[in-house]
């Protein structure tokens, strides 16, 4: 079986990150694989240094129709059995007609247009799947696969070195600075919240309004802008609580990170983690845009030694009963293997 993945994005979001865990995933299984990505993506290099195929000439084109040209030629000489679209610029990119089946990968709740030409749909939530269905894919050829946390146990990161006193209750956030992911929320809730100190690992276009607003509510000195981290296994391991505001949020690959790294989480009832969170038993649920609920839940797991222990206790066996890298790859290489017995069959 050869798969040839193709992720047309060149940023550093959840999605990006997942799919190419699991294209190493794959590779560290044994699966060959061609990889067509953005010559932009952080993470060429760290894949090519692995001993993978990665090919950046299709998407050095500026015209999509050259692009998608360009694929056409790069798959008449890979020849592969299938081929993976990772989100919708990606789909959009793959030409009509190969001969080759084709998945179309979802991160979130996008119109199917884009991805007329796929054959098969997966959704990263059981219900992104549903919806899938229900805007007229056949159920046959739609399924549900979840992500997996890519953070790997480091030790924990100095808290001295980001200007946070060793005795200070540390938030976590780890997220792009967009609108969709609810940060103002949370700094209207760190006044209520006054030994807390607040991690934001991410880069976005809200860097400045946020910073704004911090300095505002007076709470700018226990607010700490970090960037984008590749450390995100040492900022769990030193944090005391994972925060998701997110007002828009299909799955939510932060609330595997927290469950996989042990790390209570608290989170606002999007899509993704009302999907999987039970309020008290894996994390805390409260409504989007409510900082005083926020707040409140926050103090509560602080507080609480016994309830953040149930937490932590019911992330853990969520995540190892189904989120483990092994677990989602194994679903990965069976649903490979059902899409080339299909065609074959």
């Amino acid at each position: 079986m050869r798969v040839l993945h193709v992720m047309a994005a060149r940023g550093n979001g959840g999605a990006e990150l997942y799919a190419t865990d699991v294209m190493c995933s794959l590779h560290e299984a044994g699966l060959e694989q061609g990889v067509v990505m953005h010559p932009a993506a952080p993470r060429v290099p760290a894949m090519r240094a692995a001993g993978m195929q990665v090919d950046t000439g299709p998407l050095r084109l500026p015209l999509r129709s050259a692009a998608r040209y360009a694929m056409r030629r790069l798959i008449r000489r890979v020849r592969p059995d299938l081929i993976h679209c990772w989100l919708r610029r990606a789909a959009e990119i793959v030409p009509a007609g190969t001969g080759v089946p084709v998945i179309g990968w979802f991160g979130n709740y996008k119109d199917l247009r884009a991805f007329a030409h796929c054959d098969w749909f997966v959704g990263c939530t059981a219900d992104m799947a549903a919806s899938m269905v229900a805007r007229g894919a056949p159920a046959e050829r739609v399924a549900y696969i979840p992500t997996f946390p890519s953070v790997k146990p480091q030790p924990p990161v100095s808290r001295h070195a980001l200007d946070t006193p060793p005795d200070a209750p540390v938030l976590l956030v780890l997220s792009r600075l967009h609108p969709a992911k609810g940060l103002e929320t949370l700094l209207d809730a760190v006044p209520a919240l006054p030994r807390c100190h607040v991690w934001l690992a991410g880069e976005g276009e809200l860097r400045a309004a946020l910073g704004a607003q911090a300095a505002r509510l007076g709470v700018a000195d226990r607010v700490h802008f970090l960037g984008w981290r590749s450390d995100r296994g040492a900022l769990l391991a030193a944090a005391d609580l994972c925060v998701l505001p997110s007002r828009y949020e299909p799955f939510g690959t932060v609330i595997l990170d927290a469950w996989s790294a042990g790390v209570p989480l608290v989170a606002c009832a999007a899509d993704g983690p009302k999907a999987h969170i039970r309020n008290g038993e894996n994390g805390m649920l409260v409504p989007i845009d409510d900082a005083p609920a926020l707040a409140t839940a926050i103090r509560a797991v602080l507080d609480d030694s016994a309830l953040a222990a149930r937490i932590r206790a019911g992330g853990t066996r969520d995540y190892e009963a189904g989120f483990t890298p092994q677990a989602v790859t194994n679903q990965w290489l069976a649903f490979y293997d059902r899409v080339i017995k299909t065609k074959n069959g």
